[in-house]
């Protein structure tokens, strides 16, 4: 069997019981290590939890080497365990195609994802749009085709939440060209980043989808006891110190009156908020 397990957000705690008796069932134990990070927790206090060896399954590994997760899995349980839950941000659906080809049976056990963590926020669920991913702008590379999403979200009447890029085990130019397999540090983007590419690419696009004085709400570690959240003008979130990784951030379209009162709460000027927040 395959046990496709989702994690939750905050620590080793959020696992699910159903979840933690399917990995001590578990012959090998895989955790997706690429597209997200549970907060300051270090891998050794999975296992310990679990009582099991942890392998970290990279993006090649997952990608590329599929078979290797799913080598005997028709004859002992394996488990395949991803930050927050298995069909949320990131989906891992190639991985059960190919259990479906060998025929091998699996099962998927949900967690919470930041797709409906971000409820934190007082924001409605059922009111956002397309999600948007914004990545690290390079020299030669800034891409802009997430704007006409937001534009599209605005226009509708919806909020946007915008998931910030994550660099894990990427290499250089330099160093893929010479064929060497050294990878450079850890990247998370930030809010503050987040926001100024975001305002850069309104000032190229010029088509007014939002401005430095529109509303948007930052957040950090959501799910874990030292999440984050500030509302305020994107001006405003350009410096707003949100800590440690993961961000992501939400640029609401007009709230409802409920919406409106909660963000208030968050907000780092409540003066400039009341001020804007109407001019969503």
């Amino acid at each position: 069997m395959l046990y496709i397990i989702g994690l939750g957000l905050g620590d080793e705690k959020d696992i699910t019981l159903r979840g933690l008796e399917a990995i001590k069932t578990c012959e090998r134990v895989h955790l997706e290590a690429y597209t997200s990070i549970l907060p300051g927790i270090d891998i050794s206090r999975l296992e310990e939890l679990y009582g099991k060896k942890i392998t970290l399954a990279h993006r090649e590994t997952v990608e590329s080497e599929a078979d290797s997760i799913l080598a005997n899995a028709d004859k002992v349980n394996v488990a395949f365990l991803v930050v927050g839950d298995p069909f949320g941000a990131t989906t891992h659906t190639d991985l059960i195609l190919r259990a479906r080809e060998q025929e091998i049976p699996y099962e998927v056990i949900h967690n919470a994802s930041i797709m409906n963590a971000i409820g934190c926020t007082g924001m409605q669920l059922y009111s956002f749009g397309i999600t948007v991913s914004m990545v690290f702008f390079l020299d030669n590379w800034r891409p802009d085709s997430w704007y006409d999403r937001v534009k599209q979200n605005r226009d509708l009447g919806l909020h946007t939440l915008v998931l910030l890029d994550i660099k894990v085990r990427e290499q250089s130019y330099e160093n893929m060209a010479r064929g060497r397999l050294v990878y450079e540090p850890p990247r998370y983007m930030t809010v503050n980043q987040a926001v100024e590419q975001m305002l850069e690419i309104e000032e190229k696009r010029d088509e007014k989808v939002y401005s430095p004085n529109t509303i948007a709400i930052g957040v950090a570690r959501v799910g874990t006891r030292h999440q984050i959240i500030k509302s305020g003008t994107m001006q405003e979130l350009l410096d707003a110190d949100f800590g440690e990784p993961l961000h992501s951030l939400i640029l609401p379209a007009k709230m409802h009156d409920l919406e409106r009162d909660y963000a208030r709460m968050f907000a780092i000027n409540r003066e400039t908020f009341d001020k804007y927040v109407e001019l969503q």
